[in-house]
């Protein structure tokens, strides 16, 4: 696995599949045109940018590029780095037929390639300190996952962080540590903790 500081935005499931097991990162899916919608995950990749920097990895298709383009459009001063994969023409192996435009997307390509566009893309710094705010572990200790009232605290968090209120259980525990150089998460984190070891 290859440490990068910069968080990787793709555009869906499969794609944050393939390349989460490339690179140890956070992997943030925006579910395609999704995203042109969503203000909470746009305003998310805003502030994930300022803080640590964003990849943006689409396909090389149309739909893809129309993506990258609004990503860009909303992150402001945030920092971005654009990892290109070519154009390859095939079919992705789970699928029946080629896409529209007959090329390979993110999850259709070698591992290699995406290195390699990642690599191009200037992002390829080492993380030397690539900690985690919050881990799994942690979460149930202050009663975020597996207790009872974990959805409720989950959503205050969410609501408390200006993070987007759809967020899965694992998305949460990314979102939370793509953001771990911003002094309010990293603050409300440690009043969490301070709340439950006062208990």
């Amino acid at each position: 696995m290859i440490k990068l500081l910069p968080a990787i935005v793709v555009e869906g499931r499969y794609d944050k599949n393939k390349v989460s097991q490339i690179f140890d990162t956070t992997i943030i899916e925006v579910g395609g045109f999704g995203l042109f919608k969503d203000k909470d995950k746009t305003d998310m990749l805003r502030r994930i940018a300022l803080t640590r920097g964003i990849i943006v990895l689409t396909d090389s298709d149309g739909a893809g590029l129309v993506i990258r383009n609004r990503i860009k459009s909303c992150i402001g001063d945030g920092k971005v780095y654009h990892a290109y994969i070519p154009e390859i023409y095939g079919k992705e192996k789970r699928k029946q037929k080629p896409s529209k435009e007959g090329m390979l997307g993110v999850e259709g390509v070698s591992d290699d390639i995406i290195i390699e566009a990642v690599r191009k893309s200037g992002a390829m710094q080492e993380c030397s300190n690539n900690e985690k705010l919050l881990t799994k572990e942690l979460m149930y200790e202050l009663g975020l996952s597996g207790r009872e009232c974990s959805k409720q605290k989950r959503t205050e968090l969410m609501e408390k962080l200006r993070l987007p209120k759809n967020l899965s259980t694992n998305a949460l525990l990314d979102a939370v540590n793509a953001l771990s150089e911003d002094s309010e998460v990293r603050d409300y984190i440690e009043e969490l903790f301070m709340e439950q070891s006062g208990r």
